[in-house]
This record gives C-alpha cells, structure tokens and sequence, in this order.
C-alpha cells in the first residue's frame, strides 16, 4: 500500500514538472459573413481564413526552447477542408505545420508555413493580410506573384512547403527573416515559355533553383519598415519595400511597393509594379479600414481598387464587420467588379 502511495505521488511530482515545462494551446478562428459581388448572387462566405491549430512549446533549459504548430484551415459554410483555385482541396494542414528549436540565435522551423515576404508584409495592408476580396494582399500587394507555382493542385500560391524558416533575434529594431524551400515539393507542371503539350517545366520534373525569401524588418517606436527580396521555383522574381507610422495613437498610416520580374517564364512584358496605401482609425470599440491601389503590368490596363471596412468589437474575441470594395480593369471579367460583406469573426 505504501508503495502504491509513493508511486502515485511520483507521478503526480513528474506530471506537475512535464505541464510546467510543456505548454499547449489550442486555438482557432470561426468567420462567416453574407456577401454580395456584383456579378453573382447572394451567397455564404468568409472575410479571413478559418482555422484551427494546435501549438506548444517546451522548455528544453539554458534559454532553449522546442515548440510546433499545426493549422488546419476550413470552409465556414460547408465545414469542409478549405479548397483552392478550381474547388480543388488543400492540405489537411493548409496553414502551417512546423517544428522547430527557439534560442538565443533566434528561430528555426522546419516544414511549411508563410514565406518571409509574405508573412512580413501583412503588417504594412490595411486589412492585415486577410483574403476578402475587400483587402489587397493576396493581388496588389504581391503584384500578382505567386510564391508556389510548381506546388501540388490545390496549395495556397503564399507558402513554402519542405522549407527550411528562419527568424533572428531582435536587435536595436533589426531583424532578419528567411525562408528556403527544397526542391522535393516542386513537380510542375507549369507551361511557362513551353505549350500545354510541352510545358516549360513538366510534370514530376523537379524546378532547377532553390526559392527564396529574405525580409529585413526594423521598428523604431511609432514606425515600422520592411524591405523584402523572393525568387520562386520558376525564377519569378519579386522585391518590396514597405512602411508604416502610427500618425496618432488612433491612427496607423501604410503603404507599400512591389515589383515583380517574370523574365524567365513570359516571353513579353515581364514586369508588373503595384503600390498601395491604407489606414487603421480606432474609435472606441470600432475600427475603420481603408485602402487604395493599384497593379501596372507591362502591356495589360491597370488594375485599380479602393476598399472600405469598418470592425466593432463586442469582445476581445468577437467582432462584427462590414466591408465594400470596388475593383476595375487588368484581365478580370466583368472590368468593374463591386463587393460587399457583412459578418461575424470569433477567435477562441
């Protein structure tokens, strides 16, 4: 009986140690709105992403630290796996699934996650990087760059998959972000300079070149700026400059500027430039966002939009939003494209 005793207050003492040194969490997103686009009917739909993701931490001593995530992304309105271009379903674990060691030299992760350009540079977008059609990162503010061309049917165009990140420390304001992804996750097909029967990198061929992405950020009180450098699996290349400046408490000002090189896939007109400029004004518990922007390909009409939102919070969770857009020209069709939105975000 005594030694029954002793062996429970053993692992009572080493369970207490392990939940001290290993932290779990498990969080998500839950957004569902009405929206209206001027060339379709009323429908279901969302204005961020939809997660849910597990992530943690152990304390391994010394400063160092292990810590993983993994996010799942879903469709509101149906409940299932988020789809991609085409109704094409993506990875379980479509928003990240990486693991990695935390220390005095910064953090590196390895598996699949944001880029360094595109996780950086939703800091300098007035809606913060979200995919409704309101906001300008997922377009404009990546000139219509795709980080991903040769990734499997259905992947997001934002991400590297078997891809080694890295994260400096901070140092005066500095810091220092990279990503470089393996070829293993680069089949193709892309048609490029090639035809459909002949694509320029064909299927299961793996891409010539590593990507890359390389950001330098620096804060300095009420500013913020950005400097960012990619080249994807097909040689497109992408640079970026950003800032942003809180103008007042209440009042965060932004804008930035890309320009991406398409030399080595497109046989003409390879450029495409693309600017944008936005506002964050909080009052109380509401917030208004507005944007600006547009997307200059070489011998294609430029692409112009203005957006407009505005956020209550009812919680530190739970927010009401509403947000309408207007879009015009580039290859889209109709030319004029209107968008409007009404909904609910919940974080837990």
């Amino acid at each position: 009986m005594k030694k029954s005793l002793l062996a429970v207050a053993l692992l009572g003492a080493f369970a207490g140690v392990a939940q001290a040194q290993t932290a779990v969490q498990i969080y998500g997103t839950v957004d569902a709105g009405i929206t209206k686009r001027s060339d379709q009917t009323l429908a279901i739909g969302k204005r961020a992403n939809n997660t849910l993701g597990f992530k943690g931490t152990e304390d391994l001593g010394n400063g160092l630290k292990a810590l993983f995530q993994l996010e799942i992304r879903y469709e509101p309105d149906t409940g299932t796996i988020e789809q991609g271009a085409g109704g094409l379903q993506r990875p379980l674990f479509q928003g990240q699934s990486r693991v990695g060691l935390q220390g005095d030299f910064g953090m590196v992760r390895l598996g699949r996650g944001l880029t360094a350009f595109q996780e950086s540079s939703t800091a300098f977008e007035p809606w913060h990087g979200l995919p409704t059609p309101a906001g300008f990162q997922t377009d404009l503010q990546v000139a219509g760059y795709t980080s991903d061309p040769l990734g499997y049917p259905g992947n997001s165009t934002n991400r590297f998959s078997n891809a080694i990140f890295y994260n400096s420390p901070e140092v005066l304001g500095f810091q220092l972000n990279t990503t470089i992804g393996m070829k293993e996750a680069l089949g193709g097909p892309f048609v490029g300079k090639g035809t459909t029967a002949a694509p320029q990198y064909p299927a299961g061929k793996e891409a010539s070149t590593l990507p890359y992405s390389i950001t330098g950020t620096y804060k300095n009180g009420p500013a913020a700026f950005m400097v960012a450098n990619e080249r994807n699996a097909v040689e497109s290349r992408l640079w970026s400059i950003a800032g942003s400046v809180m103008a007042m408490p209440d009042l965060k000002l932004m804008a930035s500027y890309q320009r991406q090189n398409q030399e080595n896939t497109v046989r003409a007109n390879p450029i495409t430039k693309a600017w944008i400029i936005g506002a964050n004004y909080t009052m109380g518990p509401g917030k208004v966002l507005a944007g600006y922007g547009q997307k200059s390909p070489d011998g294609v009409a430029k692409t112009k939009q203005a957006s407009i939102g505005y956020e209550y919070s009812l919680s530190k969770r739970t927010y009401l939003y509403a947000d309408a857009s207007k879009k015009k020209g580039g290859v889209q069709v109709p030319e004029t494209i209107n968008t409007y939105s009404l909904g609910v975000n919940h974080a837990f």
